[in-house]
């Protein structure tokens, strides 16, 4: 692992162990030639996903932007890091076990949409009206209109 100070390619591990949620591995390195200590986060990778985007273009599929689009949504709600991180977990793992290396970007984006319903409504209603590409107030209430429809309590 290179210093991000110096450059040296020759750090040394220091310490090593799992993070909270086992999503990654903590290690703590030191560089001999500054003198300086970092930490670094390692995941297991399990295959490269490409994204097949809607015009056909491919491109690797990319965690951190799946977790900005997803932090985008999520502003200024009451929702922890921690949950978020768990949710793009999931959503990393539901990908990687999927079997394809090839995966289409509406299946990620259902992926987030479904994660999101289950986190924060208003997160939700925020990342479809970018999804679904909403025109007008009418996009709106007919959306929310059907979550409301699904959301009612089933009568016996």
């Amino acid at each position: 692992m290179r210093c991000p100070f110096c450059g040296n390619d020759d750090t040394q591990v220091k310490d090593s162990r799992p993070t909270e949620d086992n999503s990654a591995i903590r290690r703590r390195r030191f560089c001999p030639e500054c003198g300086s200590r970092f930490t670094t986060f390692e995941r297991v990778q399990l295959r490269d996903l490409v994204v097949v985007k809607r015009n056909g273009k491919r491109a690797p599929f990319d965690r951190d932007k799946l977790a900005r689009s997803l932090q985008i949504a999520l502003r200024k709600r009451p929702v922890e890091n921690e949950r978020l991180e768990r949710v793009v977990n999931s959503i990393v793992r539901r990908l990687e076990s999927s079997g394809e290396t090839e995966i289409p970007a509406a299946q990620i984006g259902l992926l987030v949409m479904e994660s999101l319903r289950n986190l924060d409504p208003v997160a939700y209603v925020r990342y479809a009206s970018v999804y679904k590409n909403f025109r007008e107030a009418k996009d709106f209430e007919e959306f929310v209109g059907k979550i409301d429809q699904d959301m009612e309590p089933v009568e016996d």
